[in-house]
């Protein structure tokens, strides 16, 4: 169990980022969506059992979001840079000059 200090609004800025629906964050995190609505409707930090919360954040952060925490401009959520995946040479550009 980790100790999250995220916001509602965090969550639901996360989901925008994403494109995500309340929906898609049920059914990426495994809580039920239900349990997202009624946690999002509420303002302050997220509410509820430390598990649920911990599921959320995770299903997040697995997605791609950085939560950012309370600093000077304020707490927030941001998209990871995506990794850029090197998959080398197709095999019709496989010759003798790239030949290592």
């Amino acid at each position: 169990m980790q100790l999250h200090r995220i916001s509602n609004r965090q969550v639901k800025a996360a989901r925008a980022l994403l494109g995500w629906s309340q929906a898609d964050l049920a059914l990426a995190s495994g809580v039920s969506e239900p349990t997202v609505k009624r946690l999002e409707c509420r303002e302050g930090l997220l509410g509820g059992r430390a598990d649920t919360g911990d599921k959320i954040v995770n299903a997040l952060e697995e997605a791609g979001i950085i939560i950012v925490e309370q600093n000077g401009q304020g707490p927030g959520v941001r998209l990871r840079k995506p990794v850029v995946h090197d998959e080398g040479l197709r095999p019709d550009e496989l010759n003798a000059s790239n030949d290592d």
